[in-house]
């Protein structure tokens, strides 16, 4: 009996290590020798460098705030694109917080982009998303925000537009999401960095 018991034991320590060795071990290095090999940009977070130096990621939201450049979907992370603390806000469709919230957005959006106050505007443009933290806006966003940044940077609108077409993103395996743009691409784009 107590040799049994000894030999479930010895079992159950060798099952253990030999485990451990190559699920806390073997395993990951191998995901991460494949990932470096054949996704080494993505791997290391999809950052963006200008002139050897990292300023985001194509991954990751960030705030642009001039009128000369596009700007993101708001944020509920943290004080703004905090990805220590993304998240979006949790506030249902009822909540009065989250109604007003958006109505003031959608006036300052409306006066910053120089709009007609019964002009529709994109749902991404007054609500954050998910993470608090989407790097994207959709095409139509970008349109409306295109005469604001064409006269802040002294270019035509149609310069501006084709600039939002050149990084339009198509629908991910061509069926799944909306074609959307990536803000921090075109900003950079637009400032001569890329």
């Amino acid at each position: 009996m107590i040799k049994s018991i000894i030999n479930e034991i010895r079992i159950s320590i060798i099952a253990t290590v030999c485990l451990a060795l190559l699920l806390c071990g073997i395993y990951p290095a191998l995901v991460w020798a494949v990932a470096q090999g054949l996704f080494h940009s993505q791997a290391n977070g999809s950052l963006v460098s200008v002139k050897g130096q990292v300023i985001g990621s194509s991954l990751l939201a960030q705030s642009f705030t001039g009128p000369g450049y596009f700007h993101p979907r708001p944020s509920a992370a943290g004080d703004g694109y905090d990805a220590a603390n993304s998240g979006g806000s949790n506030l249902g469709p009822t909540s009065q917080k989250l109604i007003a919230a958006v109505q003031e957005r959608a006036t300052a959006y409306r006066t910053e982009n120089r709009l007609a106050p019964g002009v529709a505007i994109p749902v991404d443009a007054v609500t954050s998303s998910g993470s608090g933290l989407d790097p994207h806006i959709s095409v139509p966003n970008a349109f409306m925000q295109a005469r604001r940044v064409a006269e802040a940077r002294g270019l035509s609108k149609e310069a501006v537009r084709e600039r939002v077409a050149a990084h339009t993103e198509g629908r991910t395996l061509g069926i799944l999401g909306e074609p959307r743009v990536n803000v921090l691409m075109l900003n950079l784009d637009l400032d001569g960095k890329l």
